[in-house]
């Protein structure tokens, strides 16, 4: 698979899984897609509930899918959403994309294109076991 196949594919799948989004509170959806070294794609929406505490961001959702289907070796994640600006992962899931994705490209869409990063990038210092 090329290198633009594969960005196109999981911008694609990010979208789609936007599409799902539960935002009642804040209206602001999110999508994320990844793939792994055997080119399988697993993808993730935002989930909102009032409590904010049981809420689950995309690239969480996308993430813990793989993982529970016993998949750990994450080559690359797409975070897109319908905010028309960049929508970079949050703490938590940054974090998370260390801990599952450590060596993963990390693409973030937006209306000037799609950037790419490394978690150490994102994350300089990641809580480390």
């Amino acid at each position: 698979m090329k290198t633009n196949d594969y960005i196109e594919r999981l911008y694609g799948e990010a979208v789609k899984a936007m599409r799902n989004a539960v935002a009642p509170l804040s209206g602001f959806r999110v999508g994320a897609a990844v793939l792994t070294s055997s080119g399988e794609v697993y993808t993730g929406c935002n989930i909102e509930n009032p409590s904010l505490m049981l809420s689950a961001c995309a690239e969480r959702v996308a993430i813990l899918k793989a993982v529970s289907e016993g998949t750990r070796d994450i080559r690359a994640v797409m975070v897109v959403s319908d905010g028309g600006d960049y929508c970079y992962p949050c703490g938590s899931c940054r974090q998370l994309i260390y801990e599952f994705a450590t060596g993963a490209e990390i693409f973030i869409a937006g209306g000037g294109g799609i950037k790419k990063y490394s978690i150490e990038e994102l994350l300089p210092y990641a809580f480390k076991r």
